[in-house]
């Protein structure tokens, strides 16, 4: 028997999920709270298999109140149940550690099936969500070309933003001036520009000048 805590706001969508999931055979609806703070001091007490928890609450609202469960007992496996589909809502409530992620608009049989799916292991997401997951993991994969910079690289770009020649670079960083060249040339093509005036407009595009 899979045992679940719902912590929701709504007494009507309690009362409507929760008389759904007890009906269910392998199911059973062991506790229930009206807000945050209730419900992480009854998922603490009563260590439920699984928490449906809503998001926008009183007292304490639901990334709040995962976050707290989650440091209390890190086992703990939380499914959001909510209305909301924004990315203020989505990121945080799984990067404090919920498992899944539902809307109210699911289909009780869906919110069921994802506590069955969610117990044994899996991660339900609305499709939304696993959308925005996957276009973040993508921003954060693409490394911006400037990257690929050494220090020295970057430091002889910063002298070419003020101007200076290459022969002024190579007397203030103390290098000979063929190796400034070389320098200049290795940032034009990782910058993939063609001349220094586009580097420095590069570097200024970018906010890499302090």
């Amino acid at each position: 028997m899979i045992k679940v805590v719902f912590v929701d706001d709504h007494e009507m969508v309690r009362i409507g999920v929760s008389s759904y999931l007890s009906a269910q055979s392998d199911i059973d609806v062991i506790g229930e709270a009206d807000n945050g703070k209730k419900g992480v001091e009854l998922c603490l007490e009563l260590r439920p298999d699984i928490i449906l928890m809503d998001l926008v609450m009183k007292e304490m609202d639901g990334i709040e109140a995962t976050k707290a469960i989650i440091a209390a007992w890190p086992e703990a496996k939380i499914i959001i149940v909510t209305s909301f589909l924004d990315d203020e809502k989505v990121y945080p409530a799984l990067e404090a550690g919920a498992t899944s992620y539902l809307l109210k608009t699911s289909k009780a049989s869906e919110i069921a099936n994802a506590v069955r799916s969610t117990f044994h292991g899996q991660s339900i997401l609305e499709p939304e969500v696993t959308g925005k997951m996957m276009m973040k993991m993508r921003q954060k994969d693409v490394i911006s070309l400037h990257d690929h910079l050494t220090s020295r690289e970057m430091e002889i770009l910063m002298l070419m933003t003020q101007g200076k020649t290459n022969q002024e670079i190579a007397d203030e960083l103390y290098i000979a001036l063929k190796t400034a060249k070389t320098h200049v040339s290795n940032i034009l093509s990782k910058l993939e520009v063609q001349d220094r005036t586009q580097a420095v407009i590069y570097a200024f595009k970018h906010s890499l000048v302090k």
